[in-house]
């Protein structure tokens, strides 16, 4: 199904086209329009690491139709499947309704202006008799997110097991920034503070020094990337003055090695891989060097450095060369 406009049927653009692509190689990969993934949240509000993931699978579920103005269906066994929390689908619902998203857009009046708007229209979720999360989940996009799903030629392939295995939203996020930028010309995404703190979806209230933001978001976030992504990815701070003002991502392809190391980990989500997980997450710090102790001499006379440089004990029991030389001499006899 199309939508009309004045008697004109509209057609998707390249990110819907991509999504059709790998929706029917019925594998892990989909792919995320990048006007979603570049949209952002409204000051003050966020979406929680659960919703947030389910989301990512309801955009996996709708594929290429995800522009189409129909419901779409999902079992709630696929969104507990690998994840093992105790978060009611119906919250996540709801939290999904009431977030506000801002995209840059024009007035009446053709002046820039900030659209605010949700992502999910409405939604039905079967619950049975005893109360239980079974059967399945069905929703709606909204006018404003299937308008930007259409218009979308930028995407981003994400990997479904990677999406559930990271326990950071801000990771995950900025897993989607990676994903989205990884192999263009320059894979960068530089932002001022208030640009990223709004993409990330950080509270005004926490965080304020950056040294805490460095700890508690980036360097985080950076050791789930490089552990489950098929990228990795480094930044840089920008100062103006002793001020940090602006930050600069930069996106790197793993080696295919290092890929299928990836993707093991993201599809065992076992013990292994949640080991390797935690010695990324807390590296061992390196042994501090132990202070400097005076030597311990074994009870004795002390060595002395023989003169003569050839006998590692004192010299009084040893002869010279030369004397051993001459004694050598002696005993040969004249020569004749």
């Amino acid at each position: 199904m199309a939508d009309l406009e004045d008697g004109v049927e509209e057609t998707p653009g390249r990110a819907m086209r991509v999504a059709h692509a790998l929706q029917a190689r019925d594998g892990d990969e989909f792919a995320k329009p990048g006007n979603l993934v570049e949209v952002r949240f409204v000051k003050g509000q966020s979406l929680s690491l659960t919703a947030a993931r389910l989301l990512a699978l309801m955009i996996l579920t709708a594929g290429g139709d995800a522009w189409e103005p129909v419901a779409h269906r999902m079992r709630k066994a696929d969104i507990r499947r690998g994840h093992k929390g105790n978060e009611r689908i119906s919250d996540m619902l709801e939290e999904l309704h009431r977030t506000l998203f801002a995209a840059d857009d024009l007035s009446w009046r053709g002046r820039k202006a900030t659209k605010r708007f949700s992502l999910i229209q409405s939604s039905r979720e079967e619950v049975d008799e005893e109360g239980s999360e079974a059967g399945w989940i069905e929703w709606e996009f909204t006018p404003d997110a299937r308008r930007l799903i259409r218009e979308s030629e930028t995407y981003a392939v994400l990997n479904r097991q990677a999406v559930l295995g990271f326990r950071s939203s801000y990771a995950l996020r900025l897993y989607e920034m990676g994903a989205l930028r990884l192999y263009r010309r320059q894979s960068v995404w530089r932002g001022d503070m208030t640009a990223i703190r709004a993409a990330f979806g950080i509270a005004p209230e926490l965080y304020k020094d950056f040294a805490q933001l460095r700890r508690k978001v980036l360097e985080k976030a950076k050791a789930e990337i490089d552990h489950l992504a098929h990228f990795t990815v480094d930044w840089r701070e920008i100062r103006r003055g002793r001020t940090i003002v602006e930050i600069e991502f930069t996106f790197h392809p793993k080696s295919a090695p290092a890929q299928l190391v990836a993707a093991d980990d993201d599809a065992g989500q076992g013990v292994g891989s949640v080991a390797r997980r935690e010695r990324v997450l807390k590296p061992v710090a390196a042994p501090l060097p132990s202070p400097l102790r005076p030597r311990h001499r074994p009870p004795g006379p002390r060595r002395t450095t023989p003169p003569c440089g050839f006998h590692p004990g004192p010299c009084s029991t040893a002869p010279s060369p030369s004397v051993r030389s001459r004694a050598f001499m002696a005993a040969a006899g004249p020569a004749t």
